[in-house]
């Protein structure tokens, strides 16, 4: 070996090693070469799983202890993958350095793949899909070491009022949740039949849904989940009357008046904000003008944008999973 071959094995290292430590000393909670490495995984042992669901799952590389973690619930014909990627989350969990949890419906469970919201054996605490979910978040926050004290829950359409189920049932979990074009709370028994929800709606007074969230989880004096709602005016699947019964059910719970403290657009479309006796925002909204059933999203590399439209995921140049994450903090 020649002193000018070992020169460059010396430089080479020494190249290696400042590359090695520059992605190492990365800042948490910004994307890095490290996030090139990660994938949505399959966990397979996250509990008794009585709900026989499936638990996905996005941790970016490197992602330091005590992050937050996010619960995304994909709607009907979905899968948590395509859920995961389309919605924006993935990027998002990259860019802002925090872990996803992606539960998966089975078509043995629901022929459309859709979370059973309604069905009283998966919406009640301790039993069936609800409490899958619960399991796949406590195991997450043991893998990766998160903070529980920042949990959030997230779905679309089945996923969205299964968000409000793991909202009602067990609120001590969530710090907060986004509904995107989901249901409230017990809106299946409301009125008689999910689908009599889904087109018509139930008629509750504000009480009588508060009632539906608070018998869910008795004798817990909270705090609740704060929550934000997404919705699509020219929704006929899920109609926007549900937005109204969950500012309805919500506001109720958080004790909040239901006149809006906060009125204005975001990227043109009419947003409001309820605060609770404290000041804080209990309830938001954004009511997307001519949007139709599916997850608001806004493709591009711009710093508000995210997600990749496909079916029942919608470019109507707003991020859903952008707005939620802002609202809590991530990023």
């Amino acid at each position: 070996m020649t002193h000018t071959g070992a020169a460059r094995r010396v430089t080479a290292l020494a190249t290696l090693l400042v590359a090695l430590l520059a992605v190492l000393l990365a800042p948490p909670g910004r994307a890095s070469a490290r996030a090139a490495t990660a994938s949505v995984r399959e966990v397979t042992a996250f509990g008794s799983n009585p709900g026989a669901l499936r638990m996905f799952r996005y941790v970016p590389a490197g992602l330091p202890a005590g992050r937050p973690v996010v619960v995304a619930l994909h709607g009907c014909t979905q899968d948590a993958a395509g859920y995961g990627d389309g919605s924006g989350w993935t990027r998002l969990a990259d860019r802002w350095g925090f872990s996803l949890v992606l539960p998966q419906q089975t078509t043995a469970n629901n022929i459309s793949s859709c979370f059973d919201w309604f069905q009283s054996g998966d919406m009640e605490r301790g039993r069936g899909e609800a409490a899958s979910v619960v399991q796949m978040v406590d195991r997450q926050l043991a893998d990766v070491l998160g903070d529980p004290r920042r949990v959030y829950v997230t779905g679309l359409s089945a996923g969205g009022a299964m968000t409000a189920v793991m909202m009602a049932a067990y609120p001590e979990k969530f710090a907060a949740g986004g509904i995107v074009a989901g249901l409230p709370y017990g809106c299946a028994q409301a009125a008689g039949s999910p689908y009599v929800c889904m087109y018509v709606g139930a008629t509750q007074t504000p009480e009588q849904w508060g009632d539906r969230v608070r018998a869910a989880r008795p004798g817990y004096t909270g705090p609740w989940p704060a929550l934000t709602v997404l919705q699509g005016t020219a929704d006929y699947t899920v109609k926007p009357v549900n937005m109204t019964d969950l500012v309805r059910q919500w506001t109720d719970v958080h004790g909040a008046d239901r006149t809006a403290d906060v009125t204005d657009t975001v990227a043109g479309y009419p947003h409001q904000v309820f605060r609770d006796p404290a000041g804080d925002p209990a309830v938001e909204t954004y009511s997307l003008t001519g949007m139709g059933h599916g997850q608001p999203v806004d493709p591009g590399t711009g710093e508000e944008q995210c997600g990749t439209a496909a079916a029942y995921i919608l470019d109507v140049d707003l991020c859903a999973a952008y707005r939620l994450g802002r609202t809590w903090g991530l990023g």
